[in-house]
């Protein structure tokens, strides 16, 4: 644990190392413009304050007249009259315009049978004809109305003048100056003397003087020279800096700073040193390969990349915010240093963080096939996989969306409307208002992009959603079976498709029943043609050989025996066919009674016993020790254990066991289960067995009828019953459930 800490105090100590170092030439940088000169008296700051003193000065003492002088000197030229008249127009024009404009309410006044108001615009007509014709024919009249104008400009100018006054009065405390017209000899100064001579001992050579000369054009002379008929003199003289100025302060301080600047530049250019030695004497850093190492890898590359740029740029940005308020620590501000500290150890931590971010990076560079491995999981990676498989959907939306081209047209002119119908409206109600036409364009197209274009790819994928649910419904209406329609949300089209669906389903299911029915009624008929002709064929054969004159007694009497044995035969298969037909369409009618199952299972037993002692299956019989009682026809009843028991003889495999059971379920219901080995291979589906004239043994050299499994099934069905097969492999399981009577 301890090594750990000190291996993180270690990278800190490296960080902060690198961090001083470069805070250093990036001071230096951006404020070495303002602290680069001799000094303070030779900035351009300094001479800002100069020349923007010396302007107040020219203004306020210099080249000042009081308002009222200003006012006596204003004079109107003959020049100005004309260029007056000349702005105006002609007179007839003047005129016709007036008149134009107070007919209209002369005669609404009239109109309205009201004399007095058509008076009084009739004499405000006159009385603004009269000044018209004055300004064109009296210069005397157009002479004070320019007078006038030029008041108010210097009203104005002096009004203006005097917000500036307080900052005069504080650049006075600043400077000393001296200052002598070159044409009368008048001086102005604030050093309380009248000769140079005495004026330049009492200014502080040492800390600064200058000699400076105000021109006659000077802004604001210029300006007031229009208005008024007064000349300006030129000035020369001194300005210097006194002893008491708030200038020797920012002066000393300057110095400081240049100071302070200049060590602290070489000595962060000294740590940078010692980082890059270090860091190259240790081969790297020390960093603990821990438990944040390893959650680190496993983010993605590009997001690995993010956090490494984020926090590079955070150090710089705060190496930059450091280098602008560097000037502050001369503030002698407690709170201003620890914010500058402050920055430094936050920058030092970012690029610590950035330091061992790319030592890891730099790590796993080595592996040729990380950089493959890592890009499948890459956020940007991802991004484009997305954008792909949106695209490829919009895509295969507008296809579908034209499946049906009627469809797709329809919605291509739907589209087009109703997007045509926003923007007539747009221009239709911001036409006339130019000013806002451009911030209503840029709301329809935010709307557009935002609104719009959500609305016209949720309308194709409907459109598209339909398109293949109609598609589907012409192929299942057609017999096709196209694919599963996708299942989504809680619409009608959603509903629909799910409908389609399942009638594909049971198409498909009616198919498959279809065409195993077909297959079973070919194996049907062909199975009973070959029950049916195989006795009869032996009958016809041995008939002929009777009739034929040279056969013996003996074999007569054979002959008629197998006749007489294959007619048996073929009438125990048309009963056992006739039995099966009948109790299927439900023309049977039943003899029903309380019977013990357990009893009549047992008498069909002992119909076996014989042939279950010489056979090499072994029966095992699992009964309940108390009565079964159910309402049942014992004869029908009787015939189902016998035909199942006796399938059980035939079928069983040699030396095997068979399992007869009788089982009682929630006093409700009994089940009787024949399970054995079969010694032939049966099909998946073992309900097949059911049908009439299937036989476990395909080949049919067993005897029976086939219809056995058949008649058991429809006794049962008569019972209420249910009746189920089950196979697995050569296991065969036969499953009879029957309702119990109390």
């Amino acid at each position: 644990m301890g090594t750990r800490w000190r291996n993180r105090l270690a990278v800190f100590i490296y960080a902060l190392l690198f961090i001083i170092g470069l805070s250093g030439p990036l001071t230096l940088i951006a404020m070495g413009g303002n602290y680069m000169h001799r000094d303070y008296y030779h900035s351009p700051e300094f001479r800002s304050q100069i020349d923007q003193f010396a302007h107040y000065l020219n203004q306020f003492e210099l080249n000042a007249i009081s308002l009222e002088d200003a006012k006596t000197t204003i004079t109107v030229s003959e020049g100005e009259i004309i260029q007056y008249r000349n702005g105006l127009g002609t007179l007839t024009d003047n005129m016709t315009t007036i008149k134009d404009q107070y007919a209209f309410r002369i005669e609404e006044a009239l109109a309205a049978d009201n004399q007095e108001a058509a008076d009084f615009y009739t004499a405000e007509r006159d009385r603004r004809i009269e000044e018209v014709t004055k300004e064109f024919k009296d210069d005397e009249y157009v002479k004070t109305v320019l007078a006038k104008d030029k008041e108010q400009r210097i009203d104005n100018y002096y009004e203006d003048r005097e917000s500036y006054r307080a900052e005069y009065v504080n650049y006075r405390k600043k400077f000393d100056y001296y200052f002598m017209n070159s044409l009368n000899g008048k001086v102005y100064t604030n050093l309380g003397v009248l000769k140079e001579s005495s004026a330049d001992r009492k200014m502080n050579v040492k800390l600064f003087t200058t000699r400076y000369t105000i021109p006659i054009d000077h802004s604001f002379q210029h300006w007031i020279s229009e208005l008024i008929n007064q000349s300006f003199a030129p000035y020369e003289g001194r300005i210097g800096v006194s002893n008491t100025s708030p200038i020797v302060i920012e002066a000393d301080r300057y110095r400081q700073v240049q100071i302070v600047l200049l060590v602290y530049t070489l000595a962060s250019i000294a740590g940078l040193i010692v980082f890059f030695y270090r860091i190259k004497e240790a081969k790297g850093l020390p960093i603990d390969q821990g438990r944040w190492a390893h959650y680190y890898n496993k983010l993605p590359i590009d997001a690995r990349g993010l956090l490494l740029l984020a926090t590079g740029l955070g150090a710089i940005g705060l190496l930059l915010s450091f280098s602008y308020q560097f000037h502050a620590v001369f503030d002698r501000s407690w709170s201003t240093g620890r914010k500058l500290a402050i920055i430094i150890v936050i920058a030092a931590v970012c690029w610590a963080l950035t330091m061992v971010q790319g030592q890891l990076l730099y790590a796993g560079r080595q592996d040729p096939g990380s950089f493959k491995r890592v890009w499948e999981h890459a956020l940007l990676n991802k991004a484009w996989r997305s954008i792909r498989s949106f695209a490829a959907h919009i895509i295969g939306s507008v296809k579908d969306a034209f499946l049906i081209k009627s469809t797709g047209t329809q919605l291509v002119i739907l589209l087009l409307v109703v997007f045509g119908l926003g923007a007539a409206g747009n221009l239709m109600f911001f036409g006339s208002r130019m000013t806002l036409e451009p911030v209503s364009t840029i709301l329809y197209i935010v709307l557009l992009i935002f609104v719009g274009l959500p609305i016209i790819l949720l309308l194709i994928n409907k459109v598209a959603y339909f398109n293949r649910i109609v598609k589907a419904a012409n192929e299942l209406a057609a017999g096709s079976l196209a694919e599963e329609l996708p299942v989504k949300g809680k619409t009608a089209l959603t509903g629909l498709a799910a409908n389609i669906n399942v009638l594909k389903s049971g198409v498909k299911t009616l198919q498959n029943e279809q065409a195993r029915s077909e297959r079973l009624k070919t194996e049907l008929i062909t199975n009973v043609s070959h029950d049916l002709r195989t006795p009869l064929t032996s009958i016809i054969t041995y008939t002929g050989l009777l009739k034929a004159e040279d056969v013996s007694s003996e074999e007569r009497l054979a002959y008629i025996d197998i006749i007489d044995k294959k007619s048996k035969r073929l009438k125990v298969l048309i009963d056992d066919l006739f039995e099966v037909s009948k109790m299927a369409s439900g023309n049977v009618e039943l003899t029903l009674a309380r019977a013990d199952l357990v009893q009549l299972l047992q008498q069909a037993l002992a119909e076996y016993d014989n042939a279950i002692e010489g056979s090499t299956v072994q029966f095992r019989v699992t009964i309940p020790e108390m009565p079964v009682y159910a309402c049942v026809d014992g004869q029908k009843l009787w015939r189902m254990f016998d035909n199942l028991i006796g399938n059980m003889m035939k079928y069983s495999l040699d030396h095997s066991r068979a399992y007869i059971t009788i089982s009682i379920v929630d006093h409700q219901q009994v089940f009787v289960t024949f399970k054995n080995v079969s010694k032939y291979e049966y099909s998946e589906n073992g309900e097949e067995l059911l049908e009439r004239f299937k036989r476990g043994d395909t080949s049919r050299h067993t005897d029976g009828s086939g219809l056995g499994l058949a008649i058991t099934k429809s006794i049962v069905d008569l019972h209420d019953g249910r009746m189920s097969i089950e196979t697995d492999g050569d296991l065969f399981k036969v499953i009879v459930a029957l309702k119990v009577e109390p």
